[in-house]
């Protein structure tokens, strides 16, 4: 045992850092933590495709989508619209969600106003990035991917509260027939929506 001490060292556990944070003198600025190199970029924040993260073509805002628009990115755009849009815009986005019937300052614009039906998507995208009036931005609450698909729920949006009788598919029922509910939901939670059964399918034919 005595012959194997020798080879015991501890360097590594001894040698000179600095703890996270702390101050430092052999810096002019007494930071030991060192702001990184200019023109550094992070892992996975290269953000090439400058429209997917800005929504504009040079300094006005674009109007296509920069991914094609499927069922699931519409389902995914309602579901985030619903969490951090329709409180103040409202589901149908009116402008009259819940907290401006609460005394809000300021009534959101509808979306279905003409100068916001005429408005690209970029313009949406932006908005919802930067901010706008007293509205603050998403930033950092929404990711680029999701702010996008909020974006092509609102086009969807603005087009079915428009929409006309030469807009509705052949065979579909107008109104559309109700949904039927497996469970009401109790207020903590959402209502069960019913599958179709064969029957149901039958009558509706």
């Amino acid at each position: 045992m005595i012959t194997l001490l020798p080879g015991c060292r501890i360097d590594m556990h001894v040698q000179p850092r600095q703890n996270p944070l702390s101050r430092s003198d052999f810096f002019s600025d007494q930071r030991s933590e060192r702001p990184p190199v200019y023109g550094t970029v992070a892992r996975g924040q290269l953000h090439e495709d400058s429209y997917f993260y800005t929504g504009k073509v040079g300094n006005n805002p674009g109007d296509a989508m920069p991914f094609p628009v499927t069922k699931e990115v519409l389902e995914r755009g309602q579901e985030r619209f619903n969490i951090f849009c329709a409180p103040c815009h409202s589901r149908v986005g009116d402008g009259n969600g819940f907290v401006p019937s609460r005394g809000f300052s300021k009534m959101p614009p509808s979306f279905h106003i003409a100068r916001l039906q005429k408005a690209p998507l970029g313009y949406f995208y932006d908005v919802i990035t930067e901010g706008f009036g007293i509205m603050p931005d998403y930033a950092s609450q929404i990711p680029p991917q999701d702010r996008w698909d909020i974006v092509a729920y609102v086009r969807a949006l603005q087009l079915s509260q428009n929409a006309t009788t030469a807009d509705v598919p052949p065979g579909q029922a107008i109104p559309s027939e109700p949904l039927r509910f497996r469970e009401p939901g109790t207020g903590a939670s959402l209502p069960t929506v019913a599958p179709d059964t064969n029957s149901n399918a039958e009558e509706k034919k």
